[in-house]
């Protein structure tokens, strides 16, 4: 049955055009997700506009603003099954407007398949999606090169990429040997279910032969239970209260638990927990669900609360923490104390808060100290700083529980820095 086969989260990032939904498409497609004749159905939709080339990736672009626009704006979640695992997809836009979705979806990844465009190379957003990925934490990189049919499959033009994602993967700290770099064309299908004649060159996996490969993630089940649901409650009459989907990062969620929302201050127990519109009795780290509880009425949470058990520990609201950062690009003021307010994303929360100390800054190769107090941060550097959120915000020390120890910084459209927590100093709450 194909619920025992174990569960991964496969974020697909990379930079706007570049193929990330078309590749989904075709992924829903060769594993038989989504039937043929709806695929049709999607390529006469899309000639009809005049965009031939879109009917795979209209598969996740269910939004009728997307498909007019031609562009992934909101996170589609997409179920398909390989050999060995069931993946849940999670389509991350790639579009500068969307990033803050990007962090959202890469943060809730065990696995990511990062596609470039073989015409383009190495483009702005490959660079912060790339960065996104090392510091949400994301081990497990596939790499497609897409678009080979548009370089007439030009083994020149595949080592080239190559190498310029290499350079790039290692100055973040991947292992390009570890890595898959696969030639593709997501719209002629070319090396996604099988090995494709017009690569006579490539002798590596396919797609599908690289998601086989990934490893399964330990499942953080000893730790304390922690769900951070990702939509704001809405009620449904005769069913009552719906956070509708969240992903359990750590600990067991199980029907009948005493759970606290935290920094809502609100507490409630689980009546059901469904999961792929089927009931089940709990869910473990990995799990997307929605699930329901008594005692907790629509507004008294929303997106950026946390779920965690009702005793001792519930989620940890910050009144201060202290980070370790990375500048990836230079604020539109310089980042220095005071520097307010730029808008913290983590997990699903989305916060602004202010830098009201710069302890120390570190070489970003090493981690050894370079300088004490320093009075500004630039891009490239990398430092220990203090943060007051403006609003209360659960984060957890990414030791504990690194899945919600995790956050991007962003201001004016872009991703400042990206960054861990290191320690907190709790709000008070009851």
């Amino acid at each position: 049955m194909a619920a025992e086969k174990p569960h991964m989260n496969l974020a697909v990032i990379g930079h706007i055009d570049h193929g990330k939904s078309t590749t989904v498409g075709r992924l829903l497609f060769e594993t038989g997700a989504v039937p043929p004749h709806i695929i049709e159905s999607f390529r006469k939709e899309a000639e009809s506009k005049g965009k031939g080339s879109f009917e795979f990736a209209w598969v996740m672009d269910s939004l009728k603003e997307e498909r007019e626009r031609g562009i992934t704006i909101d996170i589609a979640h997409k179920r398909f099954d390989t050999d060995k695992y069931y993946f849940t997809v999670v389509d991350c836009p790639g579009h500068r407007d969307f990033v803050k979705n990007m962090i959202t979806g890469a943060s809730q990844a065990d696995a990511a398949l990062l596609v470039v465009a073989a015409p383009d190379g190495v483009m702005e957003q490959t660079k912060e999606h790339v960065f996104l990925s090392r510091t949400l934490g994301i081990n497990q990189l596939i790499i497609g090169v897409n678009k080979m049919d548009v370089v007439k499959y030009d083994e020149k033009r595949f080592n080239e990429v190559k190498e310029q994602l290499s350079q790039l993967l290692k100055m973040v700290g991947y292992k390009p040997d570890a890595i898959s770099f696969i030639p593709m064309s997501s719209f002629v299908g070319d090396n996604i279910g099988k090995l494709s004649e017009n690569t006579p060159w490539y002798k590596g996996p396919t797609v599908l032969d690289a998601l086989n490969a990934l490893t399964e993630p330990e499942k953080p089940t000893n730790l304390p239970m922690r769900l951070p649901p990702i939509q704001d409650v809405y009620s449904i009459s005769g069913i009552g209260t719906v956070p509708p989907v969240g992903r359990v990062e750590t600990g067991i969620m199980k029907k009948g638990m005493k759970v606290s929302f935290m920094p809502a201050n609100k507490e409630g127990e689980i009546k059901s927990i469904e999961m792929h519109h089927e009931e089940i009795p709990q869910a473990l780290p990995g799990d997307n669900v929605g699930f329901n509880v008594r005692g907790i009425g629509k507004g008294d949470i929303r997106r950026g609360d946390v779920c965690g058990p009702a005793d001792v520990p519930p989620p940890t609201v910050a009144e201060e923490f202290i980070a370790q950062i990375v500048v990836l690009h230079h604020p539109p003021s310089a980042l220095t104390v005071g520097y307010t307010p730029p808008v913290f994303h983590c997990h699903t929360a989305q916060i602004a808060c202010s830098f009201v100390e710069l302890m120390k800054k570190l070489d970003p190769r090493t981690g050894q100290v370079k300088e004490e107090n320093p009075t500004f941060l630039k891009t490239g550097d990398a430092a220990i700083v203090k943060i007051r959120p403006t609003q209360p915000m659960v984060i957890e020390k990414v030791k504990e529980i690194p899945q919600l120890g995790r956050f991007a910084v962003r201001d004016m459209g872009s991703t400042i820095a990206a960054g861990v927590c290191m320690d907190i100093t709790p709000k008070q709450m009851r």
